[in-house]
């Protein structure tokens, strides 16, 4: 039998509606449409509550949500006893009503809620019924609807209240959780702990099983044993790994939690209420804080500057370790106010208050006071200080700098100073200009006189030098009492006057050799002590002025000597020979400021020496041109016009300076600076005239010049020496590795050819270590004189030289060698037999001329007359050199030189020839070459320059 339902319940007095799971209205009974005066077409498809407005927070609008509520969660009918619900009809007419409602669920087939049939009944007469008797049935059901009303009431509110902690539960931001069970099964999980483990399915699952990852992390031990002792358990900063997202790596959590155990009434643990939060974002940012923190000191701490930093209202809170190092503080001393302590006090209220202002008003902070250094000065600095804000503009903190500005500071004043004397400083530089462009054309001057002289003085010199020797050598063979003694001696004086008038000419213009070395001035003053005075005659007087801690000067002790004579003499003639004059020596300092116009000075330390004399002055005019040369106030034939000049460039050249000051009717001082030596003072030495002696050692001689090579081996051999000469560096050298056998090399410096003087010399000395090179030169401008000084550990004579300079020279030269020879030593060496020459000279008469020649020199001589003749004497005997002619029958000499030389690499060779050249001489080497006709004389000398008449005791090839 079946039922039409529809027809049952549309035909029931009471009101239903059945309404879906969106509370939309479905189908309602008449009785439904008459109550509410409604129409079935209007009310299909409405929301309930669209339809029936109500207030939500209402009582009837509450208790009719919440039943609904309890019918979707539950899948339970649910009855409302009593409710209010007012009833508005259609034409907007509203009565208040009360009613009794049934909410029946109609379930789906997977039994979820898809309908709720509401039964409703109005009870409006009953419940406000009055009660005239409390007998009466009526009124006891009015009272019993009261009562179940008020008990509705009161489950209304409590729902209200468990639903207001169910929100707070689910919306907590810190996560909570309930475990029930030993298992520790999920009971209740809110958002935030959801959110901390990737949105897991956790409710109704053991914990071990939910979250597996956190196995071996003792969490799950702890839930056992709040459990198992029913104490509570908590922890801050714990960190866990867990899988925030699923599937996805365990991450670091860190977490402030409680396990509390949640105990029933008879005080037994049925489970554990979890609560805490979540604070891995709250580390990271403590961290990385840190971190920052670290990182600001780190670089505060070694920052040029000084950094610190200061509470949102002024106070220092933290002072960088630079601060405490600068000032000598104590550290934590200048933290909250104290930090004034070390601003200077002229600067500290100022200070003050700017940085009050600036906290006030929060602008930027900036101010230049001075503070304490550690050892009391004070030093200018900038200090700045920043604010920084939160999101809203308010100050926080300050940070704050202070940057050192003393040097800036002080030279903003030196410039300020230099401003308020700018014209005092224009005039005192045009001045300076001004002697600048005198010295500038004083030094051109010089120059250019020097560029003349240095160019004339060579070969000035040089025949000087014939000179010299020629005559030194003519007066030994004239008798001390003979007429033509007297006119060599008065010629020697006049060589002599003309290599001191070179002299000069050199020293002015800077070209004149010196040789520097330590000296002591005081000792050099007195060593001429004697000379001064016999100089300056009995109307002198002098006084010499020298310090005890006196620094040694770096000059050339003789040329240093000559100068102060010249400044005495000079100052004698000013005061006409009657008057005082005083020589002052002290240490002094020149600092940059001072050398204006001396580029060839350095600041530095150096020794000054004044001449200062009484006489009458020098006029301006003339006193700019002291120093020039060939100037003289003297009268015509009294002076040169060298004196000072030559002064004035020696101390330009000693790296030093000359200045003259004078004043008509004051007197003149001249002042001489020289350098000041890095060395103790070394001893004068000065060689004894009557100690002068030659000696036996053979000297290799280079001298372009044939006049002054003649001379020079003249001067050579009449002092005992044996001398081969040759004409150029290149010579030289082939000759010296030929025949090595001699003891000093004795070298001119300027000369022709492609090999210099220096490399030869440097060439020979890398062979022979201990080989003593001696220089000689007319002109300082060459390859061993380096701004006008001699290279250390040179020997040097300039020319013109006398014998007695030479004899010393050589002497000193062969002494500095590493190992010199005695004349014993020399003696010993020399060989038991003759020269033995090899003669080869197809004209008989020639040849016997030749012969005898060769006797005369102490040679022995073995003759032949042709060029096969002499190949086989050498085969059967042993010679010591070959002399032969070019132009021989058989086979040519050079023929016969170039297989005697295959033979006999080192034996010596002289070509006697009428041709103008010998090619082969050159190419074979350890040569000489003899042009007919000849006499003795060439022929001496073309051995000799071989050195291969070491037996003879006259004086060689000159």
């Amino acid at each position: 039998m079946t039922h039409d339902f529809e027809k049952i319940l549309q035909a029931a007095p009471s009101p239903f509606v059945l309404l879906d799971s969106e509370l939309r209205v479905v189908w309602a009974n008449d009785a439904y449409l008459q109550v509410t005066d409604r129409q079935l077409e209007r009310l299909i498809g409405k929301d309930l509550f669209e339809e029936f407005p109500s207030d939500p927070e209402s009582e009837s609008g509450r208790m009719l949500r919440a039943s609904f509520a309890r019918v979707f969660r539950d899948g339970t009918t649910d009855h409302l006893p009593v409710i209010p619900y007012p009833i508005a009809s259609a034409e907007g007419k509203t009565e208040d009503r009360y009613w009794s409602a049934t909410h029946t669920p109609i379930l789906d087939a997977d039994g979820e809620v898809e309908f709720i049939l509401q039964h409703t009944q109005d009870i409006t007469e009953v419940y406000t019924a009055e009660t005239p008797n409390e007998a009466h049935a009526g009124s006891a059901q009015a009272a019993v609807l009261r009562r179940a009303h008020e008990v509705t009431q009161q489950n209304l509110e409590l729902d209200t209240g468990i639903s207001l902690f169910k929100l707070i539960f689910e919306q907590a931001p810190n996560f909570m959780v309930t475990l029930m069970g030993p298992n520790h099964v999920f009971r209740t999980v809110n958002a935030a702990y959801l959110r901390m483990v990737g949105q897991r399915d956790l409710i109704g699952k053991p914990a071990r099983e939910a979250l597996p990852e956190i196995a071996g992390q003792g969490f799950f031990e702890m839930l056992d044993e709040v459990y198992r002792t029913g104490e509570a358990v908590s922890q801050q900063g714990a960190e866990a790994w867990v899988q925030r997202s699923p599937g996805g790596p365990t991450e670091r959590v860190v977490v402030d939690f409680v396990f509390q155990p949640l105990d029933n009434v008879r005080g037994e643990t049925i489970g554990i209420v979890i609560q805490g939060n979540d604070v891995t974002a709250h580390k990271l940012a403590e961290t990385k804080l840190r971190e920052a923190e670290e990182r600001f000191r780190t670089m505060a701490h070694t920052m040029p500057v000084h950094v610190w930093t200061a509470t949102a209202d002024g106070r220092l809170d933290w002072v960088s370790d630079q601060i405490y190092a600068f000032s000598g503080a104590t550290p934590g001393s200048l933290v909250g106010d104290a930090w004034p302590a070390i601003i200077h006090p002229e600067d500290r209220a100022e200070a003050i208050a700017t940085w009050a202002k600036a906290v006030e008003t929060g602008a930027v902070y900036e101010s230049e006071f001075r503070l304490r250094r550690a050892d009391g000065a004070y030093c200018w600095h900038l200090v700045r200080a920043v604010p920084t804000r939160d999101d809203q503009g308010a100050v926080m903190r300050w940070v704050g700098t202070n940057s050192e500005i003393h040097e800036q500071k002080e030279l903003s004043r030196q410039l300020a100073d230099l401003n308020t004397t700018l014209e005092e400083r224009v005039e005192k530089r045009n001045r300076e200009l001004e002697e600048l462009h005198d010295r500038l054309a004083q030094s051109q001057r010089v120059e250019a006189v020097g560029n003349l002289a240095g160019g004339v003085a060579h070969d000035f010199n040089n025949l000087l030098q014939v000179m010299t020797g020629s005559l030194t050598m003519a007066a030994r063979e004239i008798a001390a009492d003979s007429p033509a003694r007297v006119r060599i001696d008065a010629a020697m004086r006049a060589v002599e006057r003309g290599a001191s008038l070179s002299s000069q000419l050199l020293a002015f213009s800077r070209r004149q050799p010196l040789q520097p070395r330590s000296i002591d001035l005081r000792d050099l003053l007195s060593d001429i002590d004697d000379i001064m005075r016999s100089a300056l005659g009995e109307g002198m007087e002098v006084e010499l002025d020298t310090p005890e801690a006196l620094w040694p000067a770096y000059a050339d002790a003789a040329s240093t000597q000559n100068a102060v004579l010249n400044l005495v003499i000079n100052a004698r003639d000013a005061m006409e020979g009657r008057g005082k004059l005083k020589i002052a020596v002290e240490n002094r300092h020149i600092g940059p400021e001072e050398l204006l116009g001396e580029p060839d000075m350095v600041a530095g330390d150096y020794l000054e020496v004044k001449v200062i004399d009484h006489g009458p002055g020098i006029p301006a005019d003339t006193l700019a041109k002291v120093f020039d040369p060939f100037f003289t106030t003297k009268p015509v034939g009294k002076g040169t016009g060298l004196g000072l000049s030559t002064v004035y460039g020696f101390a330009r050249q000693s790296g030093g300076r000359a200045t003259i000051a004078s004043h008509p009717g004051a007197g003149t001082t001249v002042t001489l600076l020289l350098p000041r030596a890095e060395t103790a003072a070394e001893p004068l030495q000065w060689h004894d005239p009557t100690d002068i002696a030659g000696g036996n050692e053979t000297v290799l001689l280079i001298e372009d010049d044939a006049e002054v090579r003649d001379a020079t081996a003249a001067l050579l051999s009449d002092l005992g020496y044996r001398v081969r000469t040759a004409e150029d560096p290149a010579t030289a050298l082939k000759a010296a590795r030929q025949a090595p056998e001699f003891d000093l090399l004795v070298s001119d410096v300027v000369m022709p050819g492609e090999l210099s003087s220096r490399d030869m010399a440097e060439t020979l000395q890398a062979e022979r270590p201990d080989l003593p090179i001696l220089f000689i030169s007319g002109y300082s401008r060459d390859a061993i004189v380096r701004d006008g000084r001699v290279d250390a550990g040179v020997q040097f004579l300039a020319k013109p030289f006398t014998k007695d300079a030479l004899a010393i020279k050589v002497r000193d030269a062969l002494s500095s060698a590493p190992a010199a020879k005695t004349k014993a030593d020399v003696v010993q060496e020399q060989p038991d037999r003759p020269c033995h020459v090899l003669l080869c000279e197809d004209d008989a008469l020639i040849r016997l001329d030749l012969a005898d020649i060769l006797s005369g020199l102490g040679t022995e001589v073995t003759e032949t007359a042709s060029g096969q003749e002499t190949l086989d004497r050498l085969q059967e005997g042993q010679y010591d050199a070959l002399l032969i002619d070019v132009g021989l029958p058989d086979i040519s000499g050079e023929e016969v030189a170039t297989r005697v030389r295959a033979q006999h690499p080192d034996m010596p060779i002289i070509f006697a020839t009428g041709q103008a050249e010998v090619p082969s001489a050159a190419a074979l080497g350890h040569c000489a070459v003899v042009q007919k006709p000849f006499g003795d004389r060439d022929l001496e000398r073309a051995f000799a320059s071989l050195g291969i008449l070491s037996q003879t005791e006259t004086a060689t090839a000159f």
